[in-house]
């Protein structure tokens, strides 16, 4: 059997034996290459689940950037400068501010009793409310005190006020628009009213009861007040005008909003009746003169 086999059967034996060896390697090699597939279509799975989540985050992101531009829209929608302004209207401290304070004269007066009067009264009322010249005296130029212009209208005041005898009256007559512009003018009356009795007149913590008591009690020179005050003190027939001559109208002085006495719609209201409360009648048959502070 050797013969038939050759010298070199050994050869083949050896041969025999490796392949068979190599293919248990192979045979052993396939089962752990088999799980690396599974490990690949494993990631692969994973990938197709990791989308969604991918997707979800994507979406969360892109609603982040549309609040954020959003918010940063707002202001620029809520700015006044974007959108059209409007034209604000002038207000009366406007238009002082631009220009300079002029001294109050006969003719502003009158157009505003005009202007008040015109939708209630007939056109021969309105011309019986017209004031002649002689119905008043010298204008303050915005250069005197309370003082100054009363000692220039009124020079024989010491002889005025030993005269008057009369109670509930007084002889001369401030209007001004609030309490305490009435303590601030009875203050510059200091110089002026020698020994005359001044009595202020207006709404603030004094009940109008009150002051008929003082106008009858005793003798009042000079009444300083506000014009709804003094209109209701004439109703109750707690002052009167009988022994009025002088009626000072505190015209030219302004608020801290520059606005005169008769620049406030409910001062002005009240000063116009109290003016029709008789006094227009007695600077009409000479009575009562009037002069703008």
């Amino acid at each position: 059997m050797g013969d038939d086999l050759g010298d070199e059967w050994w050869k083949h034996e050896g041969n025999s034996d490796v392949s068979e060896a190599e293919e248990e390697i192979a045979e052993e090699k396939e089962p752990t290459e088999k799980p690396n597939t599974q490990t690949k279509t494993g990631k692969k799975r994973k990938s197709v689940t990791e989308k969604p989540a991918k997707a979800k985050k994507r979406k969360k992101s892109e609603q982040k950037e549309c609040l954020v531009a959003q918010e940063e829209k707002k202001p620029n929608e809520d700015d006044k400068s974007t959108k059209p302004k409007k034209r604000r209207k002038k207000t009366i401290t406007d238009v002082l501010a631009s220009s300079e304070p002029k001294p109050g004269c006969p003719a502003d007066l009158q157009n505003l009793v005009t202007q008040y009067f015109s939708d209630k009264r007939s056109v021969i009322e309105l011309e019986e409310l017209k004031l002649q010249d002689s119905c008043f005296l010298n204008s303050n130029d915005l250069t005197h005190s309370l003082s100054s212009y009363l000692k220039e209208i009124c020079p024989k005041w010491a002889k005025i006020q030993k005269q008057h005898t009369e109670k509930s009256s007084v002889v001369l007559l401030i209007v001004c628009s609030s309490a305490l512009r009435t303590i601030e003018l009875i203050k510059q009356l200091t110089t002026f009213k020698g020994e005359a009795k001044v009595l202020k007149l207006f709404a603030k913590h004094i009940k109008v009861e009150e002051q008929v008591k003082l106008l009858q009690k005793g003798i009042t020179h000079i009444g300083v007040g506000t014009p709804g005050r003094l209109s209701a003190l004439i109703e109750k027939e707690g002052l009167n005008m009988q022994a009025l001559r002088y009626l000072v109208l505190d015209w030219n002085w302004r608020d801290q909003k520059l606005r005169r006495m008769v620049d406030v719609p409910e001062v002005k209201v009240d000063f116009l009746k109290l003016l029709d409360t008789g006094i227009l009648n007695g600077c009409k048959e000479g009575k009562v003169k009037i002069g703008l502070f």
